[in-house]
């Protein structure tokens, strides 16, 4: 619920992990399926039906359905067997013209090389999503799992290793998704909006 100690763990989130706005919500669930209907937001635009979004083959039914519940299309990329995370050669190869977004998944609190996976993201114009719902206080390079991407998402469930037995975290680094994904997270009706 909505009250003194969420806001004190969003400050918290954002002051010690992420440095990015945060927005508690009941899941990890809810937060991938939060960033999702806010890329497709009439206030947003910068998804519409049709668009490819990119997502490793080793996820979670809550990291795809929302790409497609949000009208998109998922494009499954292989892993790299060593690391059980995407691969990004064929990652490389799985984009084209129609893809817009890339939902990286953390399995098991390891990642990519995400020096080269930025560098794809930027030479590609993808946005780039992390589901860090595993990877809470994984690190590359010094450099947390989740502060990467343009929006990332972290669970506090029962069955990851840091965890309120319930919950979610949506950060995003542009401050004019965090009104409407606020505004998303309680159907439209919140006194906490800016504007």
């Amino acid at each position: 619920t909505m009250g003194k100690k969420t806001l004190e763990i969003e400050k918290y989130f954002k002051s010690n992990i992420v440095k990015n706005d945060c927005l508690m919500v009941n899941s990890g669930s809810s937060a991938n399926l939060l960033i999702f209907q806010c890329l497709i937001n009439p206030l947003v635009k910068k998804l519409k039906p049709g668009d490819e979004v990119l997502i490793p083959a080793i996820c979670w039914s809550t990291s795809l359905w929302p790409i497609i519940q949000s009208g998109l299309t998922a494009k499954f990329v292989d892993i790299d067997i060593n690391t059980l995370n995407i691969n990004l050669k064929d990652l490389e190869k799985k984009i084209t013209k129609k893809t817009k977004a890339l939902m990286l998944v953390h399995a098991l609190g390891n990642c990519a090389d995400m020096v080269e996976l930025l560098r794809i993201c930027k030479k590609n114009k993808l946005i780039l999503v992390e589901d860090a719902c595993e990877a809470l206080g994984s690190t590359f390079k010094n450099r947390q799992l989740g502060t990467f991407g343009d929006f990332s998402s972290f669970s506090f469930y029962y069955s990851h290793h840091i965890t309120s037995g319930e919950g979610g975290m949506v950060c995003v680094k542009n401050k004019k998704y965090l009104n409407v994904i606020k505004s998303l997270r309680s159907h439209g009706w919140s006194k906490g909006l800016s504007n």
